[in-house]
């Protein structure tokens, strides 16, 4: 699966958003080491607390089913779905990220129907706090 694809993947998976407090429809789509594909978009809560990032509902997707190793995930989103500049991963996220990706695990951000921003997990968090710095 190409870059572009992995784009079309997460608007794509825009469209399932449960997001009636908001209206900002985010999808997400991961791609593993083996070539398989999860989506994910976000679900609001009335709560807000509960409300989950569909970076985490695609990363969570893939643990649950055994994935540990991921070469690359895209971000759309846009108010009522409609695709509206960057959404890049917000910070709980690229923590998420950090604990099971690399720090050069590809983050492209899509901006446009075809168009994108690439960018490394190291670039979006550098001096991440990862299981290595916890000593056992």
């Amino acid at each position: 699966m190409n870059e572009k694809e992995l784009c079309k993947a997460a608007i794509d998976a825009m469209k399932n958003a449960y997001v009636p407090y908001s209206g900002y429809k985010v999808g997400a789509a991961l791609l593993t080491e083996s070539g398989k594909l999860f989506v994910g978009c976000n679900i609001e809560n009335a709560a807000y607390t509960p409300t989950v990032c569909a970076e985490r509902v695609a990363l969570f997707n893939a643990i649950s089913s055994g994935e540990r190793k991921f070469t690359a995930i895209a971000v759309a989103g846009g108010k009522d779905g409609v695709i509206s500049g960057a959404f890049p991963p917000c910070g709980v996220c690229r923590q998420v990220m950090a604990e099971f990706c690399t720090s050069d695990f590809t983050v492209l951000v899509v901006t446009g129907i075809d168009s994108y921003k690439k960018y490394s997990l190291n670039e979006l968090l550098p001096e991440a706090f990862t299981p290595k710095n916890i000593k056992k």
